[in-house]
């Protein structure tokens, strides 16, 4: 997938991330934005999966950790929202893994519990 499709999709979430936060403002718990969040991008015409589900091959074999992404995002982009109080080392890891595992190379880190939504954005590529 091309640099140009990652960077109209990544805009696109933060667009729709913006207006989200903006509606409903910090405080809310992370899946009050992520079905919000959904429901924005799917009106601006992206397809749009949640909670998708995402094992860990070894050894040949699909061994389920637990993992499950956030919000992806016309099959490119990967969207991982947070409500705390402050991004920390370990979010950004729970986000490299998704890329490295999913095969995808861009993803977003969206905190939502703050006056202003790009206070604390992360874009990854990998």
């Amino acid at each position: 997938m091309g640099d140009l499709i990652h960077e109209e999709v990544s805009a696109q979430v933060i667009a729709a991330a913006i207006e989200v936060h903006q509606r409903l403002g910090p405080c809310l718990l992370e899946s009050a934005y992520e079905a919000c969040l959904d429901q924005d991008l799917v009106a601006r015409g992206a397809a749009v999966r949640r909670q998708v589900e995402l094992p860990i091959m070894c050894e040949g074999t699909h061994v389920d950790a637990g993992f499950r992404i956030d919000l992806l995002v016309d099959d490119a982009v990967i969207v991982e929202l947070k409500a705390v109080e402050s991004l920390a080392a370990i979010h950004e890891a729970q986000l490299v893994t998704y890329l490295r595992l999913s095969g995808r190379r861009v993803g977003s880190l969206l905190k939502f519990n703050s006056r202003r939504l790009m206070e604390q954005f992360r874009r990854l590529v990998i």
